[in-house]
């Protein structure tokens, strides 16, 4: 697949802690802070539009591989960051370097895996 996507491409998402992504909500925990799988979710999403525009008509981007480390809590109310950055292009395969930010603290960083694909041929198999 020839793609304009290349190292070094950026994304950034912003999320506030609501009840709705803590950990107790989720099931991935007993306490209401921000869950692990919902800070997964905000790195996906901030990979998938970052990239977004530059695929051609079609096609889309699916998760493959998360590699992950979740390294502070933040309650409910405070406003994180999410960054994404592009690490290596190999054909379909996209790999980002993802870290989230609450205020100056890093809350979360590792990386994650997308493959382009046809929608609606990825569809198709279901």
């Amino acid at each position: 697949m020839d793609s304009i996507i290349t190292k070094g491409l950026k994304g950034e998402q912003q999320e506030t802690v609501s009840e709705h992504s803590t950990a107790r909500r989720y099931g991935s925990g007993n306490v209401d802070v921000y869950a692990t799988p919902a800070m997964i979710a905000l790195m996906e999403t901030t990979a998938l539009k970052s990239i977004a525009m530059y695929l051609p008509e079609g096609m889309t981007s699916v998760g493959t591989e998360v590699n992950i480390k979740h390294l502070r809590a933040s309650a409910v109310g405070h406003h994180l960051r999410c960054e994404s950055r592009v690490i290596e292009v190999q054909g379909r395969k996209i790999v980002f370097d993802v870290s989230v930010w609450d205020d100056e603290l890093l809350v979360g960083h590792g990386t994650h895996t997308r493959v382009v694909v046809d929608s609606q041929k990825f569809m198709s198999q279901f």
